[in-house]
């Protein structure tokens, strides 16, 4: 098994494969990269490799391993506060007590940080005192989509591990694994607009199966039908605060991914039809009055204001 289930990133995979086989790792890693860049999936791989009692570290197929993997290794610790935009003091000063007793059942207590740059500084400056001085069988790996957000000093104690794009060929492999009724050209499209990272180009394709609502837009603006795309605008009033801002958010998409097909780049079929309907300028003034209403949304202006808004935005696309 050893590091594979992680796509792309073979140096960093040979790198720690080695450091690995030669019992050189670190105490504290710093796996930094983009949303849906994989630092979930190397995490989970090196903590299994960790605990690991077979010969391919991590093998896969210990008891260890297979814990780890499950998410239910007892030595294998989230350190997170997911309700809260961040990592208070008090829950690494609760770590530093817990650090100190030895591991359960495996080799090694392991602590993942899947927000490190939610730390607040206290907290950051907390942990910096258990990194330096760590107990022999302590472990500490850090995950964070802006690095630069950790303290010089926490940053200079951690191996990093940086993530990066997987290769088109590999990835539009894996695509079409994992969303077989997709068209090649949606996929291209989402991992064009991904960057090359897994996790975001299968957000988009999830995405993509559309609310109902967002297939009926696509064959209102088709079919230039002004009074059923006021109707339609109006009807989202009575969607919840949630759901409005998901079908903003993916229509906001297709017209985005509509102004790619009109210059020439690969983009899904709705896209592409989408980019038929209208004009690049009626495209731009859509994907606009969407931000609009996005930053509207989370500042609490009122969703049937909203809505009329939407409603005369779709209407002068249509006069024009």
């Amino acid at each position: 098994m050893g590091f594979d289930a992680l796509l792309g990133n073979q140096d960093l995979k040979r790198r720690l494969s080695g450091t690995l086989h030669q019992g050189k790792a670190g105490h504290c890693f710093l796996i930094a990269g983009p949303s849906g860049s994989g630092k979930r999936t190397l995490a989970r791989l090196l903590a299994a490799a960790l605990e690991c009692e077979g010969r391919d570290q991590p093998c896969g197929c210990c008891g260890p391993c297979r814990k780890v993997m499950a998410d239910i290794h007892p030595d294998v610790i989230t350190v997170d506060t997911p309700e809260r935009k961040t990592v208070p003091v008090e829950q690494i000063r609760a770590l530093q007590a817990d650090a100190y007793i030895r591991p359960n059942e495996g080799r090694r207590k392991v602590y993942c940080f899947p927000r490190a740059q939610a730390l607040t500084e206290s907290a950051q400056n907390a942990l910096l005192k258990l990194i330096e001085e760590p107990p022999s069988y302590g472990v500490f790996l850090l995950l964070s989509d802006n690095p630069e957000k950790l303290l010089p000093t926490v940053r200079s104690r951690c191996a990093m591990l940086r993530l990066e794009p997987v290769p088109r060929a590999e990835a539009l492999e894996w695509l079409e694994r994992r969303f077989p009724d997709k068209s090649p050209g949606a996929r291209l499209a989402a991992y064009d607009r991904s960057g090359g990272y897994l996790g975001q180009a299968a957000e988009l394709l999830e995405r993509e199966t559309a609310a109902p609502e967002t297939a009926q837009l696509l064959e209102l603006l088709v079919r230039r039908d002004s009074l059923a795309l006021v109707s339609l605008a109006a009807s989202l009033e009575r969607k919840s605060r949630e759901e409005f801002l998901t079908l903003l958010a993916a229509w906001k998409e297709l017209f985005s991914l509509a102004l790619m097909a009109r210059a020439g780049a690969a983009a899904p079929e709705d896209a592409v039809r989408m980019a038929g309907a209208l004009a690049g300028a009626a495209l731009m003034q859509c994907v606009r009055a969407m931000d609009t209403c996005l930053d509207a949304a989370n500042a609490n202006v009122g969703q049937g204001h909203l809505c009329g808004f939407l409603a005369a935005v779709l209407g002068e696309v249509m006069a024009g």
